[in-house]
């Protein structure tokens, strides 16, 4: 019996979305605006760990049992290995972009982290795309329920809590209301009380501040 792996679907949208709107907000900063240049510069630090965090939990725990299981999908598993090392590739050169902007806001600098925004987002969107089209499908017939959810704990584990909570609010903005609600589902009651009373409009007050261009 095939698994549900939908929920993915509903994460990349968010990566696909923050990865353009990342692009745009970096390039609307005047030269010189410092305070504008920290907000969006931590609202990267925010995106690049919660996609560092989801693709080390697929590295982790993932890739493996798919390899052993799956002869006729080796060449798939492996495609994504590379995909991984391409992506994290792009973010060690924004790393090094990111604070060099930061620091005085420059119109060279801008421009170069721009340039290596957009470079990240093609490789990013190449990878998510093959992903869901190729691998997905073999995650489905190949793994249980119970390994399928280690990426979600994999998640928690290595995330602060209120970031957790920001990360939700990136991954449920685009989603439709019968997503959101299973989304949702998926929660202890307990955690969807927090996110219902503070997570929620905490987000709405986060991302307008970042989006205020």
């Amino acid at each position: 019996m095939s698994i549900d792996t939908y929920d993915m679907e509903v994460v990349h949208r968010g990566l696909r979305r923050e990865s353009w709107l990342l692009i745009e907000l970096v390039a609307a900063v005047p030269p010189g605006n410092t305070a504008r240049a920290a907000i969006v510069a931590d609202h990267f630090r925010l995106y690049r760990l919660g996609l560092q965090n989801h693709h080390e939990g697929e590295d982790e725990l993932l890739w493996p049992p798919l390899l052993a299981r799956v002869d006729l999908g080796t060449e798939i598993v492996l495609r994504m290995e590379a995909q991984h090392e391409r992506v994290a590739s792009t973010l060690t050169r924004l790393d090094a972009d990111v604070p060099d902007w930061e620091a005085n806001a420059g119109a060279a600098e801008r421009d170069a982290l721009v340039a290596s925004l957009i470079d990240h987002r093609a490789v990013l969107t190449e990878h998510l795309d093959d992903e869901e089209a190729t691998l997905l499908p073999l995650a489905a017939d190949h793994l249980s329920e119970a390994e399928w959810a280690s990426q979600g704990e994999h998640l928690v584990a290595h995330t602060p809590k209120l970031t957790l909570l920001t990360l939700f609010g990136v991954v449920l903005e685009d989603a439709n209301p019968s997503e959101r609600a299973r989304l949702l589902s998926g929660l202890p009651a307990p955690v969807r009380g927090i996110w219902h009373i503070f997570g929620r409009p905490r987000y709405a007050r986060y991302i307008r501040r970042v989006r205020a261009a």
